[in-house]
């Protein structure tokens, strides 16, 4: 049984997204416990500012030496090679192994050269930070270079995966990645201090490299010792990487710049930030990257055998059930926001001021979220269409737009008169405003508006080079997806007030219990509602859930009986 599941290919690209969705809503529960052990034994103060600063140069080694490789060139190229039509297997693997060795190096050298500059780079990065909080926070730095080597060698072993269209043991690492950190909190932390929690960031990414290896095994792949810098496909990585790699600086930047802006704020803006942006990378993990990860591979086949109708239909597609998932979700956590810090990360060191801070953070986060699970479906077709600089230069205007507005909502607007006006209307913290720095806020809008920019642009420069985008079924799904998430959210908002009414919201259990039932409800509105309207992306999902429901059963019944003989 156990090597069926990790051998079987998702014939669909909803198919394929039920799985890795499935598991990364594990993993991302995992990742909310995490960051409750976090927030409970820490608080939103230093400890968690210096943890959260010392993933900034580990995550930069990974997400420009490796991430962009893999998103831009190797998956695309791989899964030309390996299509039915070219017998390239052997050329396949080749190149596989000559990314993962080039990579390897390429790793290992730059890891070694920050773990020695350490000292002197996270100065820049975190300006505000006093001398005894920048101490820690290079030493929990130079363990954390570990983890890049392990990460980097575990996506090539993704990439081949994903090619395979194998997403099971895929989706299932960041699941230990996530066990990793928790061990490393609870049972690392006592031994180690706070340098526990890089031993455990460092745990759980050879965790998330040792589960790949036997699915990967499985596919036919045979580790070699070759380089390979003069193979074709190679080179190709190597002239597709470069925009993608310069994209992802960008990236980069604007996390370095929301570093450093928040060292200068409250101790705890850091903390309070990356905490509410971890809750919302929940649903945009589970559906965003779902879907747009199932969709690279089926994308780049279509895009290589010239197929634009069915890689236009294919992407429109794609691209409402995100929205189908994520509009409805970002308006009940808009609704519920309050609920949802309090129970995930509201207890032991974590304050009332640092829930009520932390959920206005994730408020305005909520309203760009269909923005943010968008995105990397359309970036990713114009990777499979083997585009890497459109997207670079998009998002170097991108980064000046978040600049801008960072600098806008921070200093230009007035916070006497229009922040007044906004905590109170729409965040509703107006208590907050002599007990914390509310430039914290600053941070989130300034991400929100700029995702939204890059998402229209982008699509409007994916329209110019592909012709069209099925723009009319685009909006006429987007108009029934919003009005009912609408509606979701007022079902959800009046069960609010009705339920506060009979519970006692000072317990753990009346507040889950106040949450819990609302979104419940606005949910059955959402699914009432979009079965009204006759949604499409609502039918699509359903059939794929049950043929994917139905195979399973059959998987564990043909094993059974080989179990008995039958």
């Amino acid at each position: 049984m156990f090597k069926k599941l990790i051998n079987s290919q998702a014939k669909t690209i909803t198919s394929a997204a039920i799985i890795i969705g499935a598991l990364s809503l594990v993993s991302r529960f995992l990742g909310v416990f995490r960051d409750r052990v976090l927030a409970s034994q820490f608080g939103a103060g230093d400890v968690l500012d210096a943890y959260y600063a010392a993933f900034r140069l580990p995550d930069l080694v990974y997400n420009l030496l490796i991430l962009g490789a893999i998103s831009a060139g190797v998956i695309p190229v791989f899964t030309a090679l390996l299509d039915k039509k070219f017998d390239h297997k052997k050329e396949a693997w080749h190149f596989i192994n000559s990314i993962l060795n080039i990579a390897f190096v390429a790793i290992i050298t730059v890891c070694v050269i920050l773990f020695f500059s350490a000292p002197y780079l996270m100065p820049l990065i975190t300006p505000g930070f006093s001398p005894e909080k920048m101490a820690v926070v290079i030493k929990l730095s130079k363990i954390m270079f570990l983890s890049p080597i392990f990460l980097g060698l575990s996506a090539i072993l993704s990439s081949i995966l994903q090619s395979y269209k194998r997403f099971f043991i895929y989706s299932l690492a960041p699941v230990f990645y996530n066990v990793g950190i928790i061990v490393g909190a609870l049972y690392l932390v006592p031994y180690f201090g706070i340098y526990g929690l890089a031993w455990g960031v460092v745990l759980g990414s050879f965790m998330h490299m040792i589960i790949q290896l036997p699915a990967t095994f499985f596919t036919g792949y045979r580790y070699k010792l070759v380089f390979g810098f003069r193979n074709k496909n190679v080179r190709k990585v190597g002239k597709l990487m470069i925009p993608r790699t310069l994209t992802l600086v960008i990236n980069q930047v604007n996390f370095l710049i929301t570093t450093i802006f928040a060292s200068t704020l409250m101790a705890g803006s850091l903390a309070i930030y990356n905490l509410a942006n971890n809750l919302q990378s929940f649903p945009l993990g589970i559906f965003g990257v779902s879907f747009a990860v199932a969709a690279l591979p089926v994308l780049s086949s279509l895009a290589a055998g010239k197929k634009i109708d069915d890689f236009v239909a294919t992407l429109s597609s794609t691209f409402r059930q995100i929205l189908f998932f994520t509009v409805p979700i970002s308006i009940l956590l808009y609704v519920l926001r309050a609920q949802v810090v309090r129970v995930i990360l509201g207890s032991g060191e974590f304050s009332w001021i640092d829930t009520r801070l932390t959920a206005a953070v994730l408020a305005i986060f909520a309203l760009s979220l269909f923005a943010q699970g968008a995105l990397p479906l359309i970036i990713r077709g114009f990777y499979a269409l083997h585009n890497t600089k459109t997207p670079f230069f998009i998002g170097l205007i991108d980064l000046l737009v978040n600049l801008g507005c960072l600098f806008f909502f921070a200093w230009v607007f007035s916070f006497d008169n229009w922040f007044s006006f906004f905590t109170v209307a729409i965040l509703k913290v107006p208590d907050l405003w002599h007990a914390t720095d509310l430039r914290v806020l600053a941070m989130p809008l300034a991400i929100s508006v700029s995702a939204v920019f890059n998402l229209f642009i982008l699509m409007l420069a994916l329209r110019k080079k592909i012709g069209r985008l099925d723009g009319r079924k685009m909006l006429d799904s987007s108009i029934r997806i919003i009005f009912s998430s609408l509606g979701a959210g007022l079902f959800a908002y009046y069960c609010l007030q009705l339920l506060d009414l009979f519970v006692m919201t000072e317990t753990f259990l009346g507040i889950f219990l106040q949450g819990f039932v609302a979104g419940s409800v606005g949910l059955l509105g959402y699914w009432l509602l979009g079965y009204l309207l006759h949604m499409e992306e609502m039918a699509i999902f359903m059939a794929s859930l049950q043929r994917k429901l139905f195979k399973n059963v059959k998987v564990i019944e043909d094993t059974s009986q080989e179990g008995t003989g039958a």
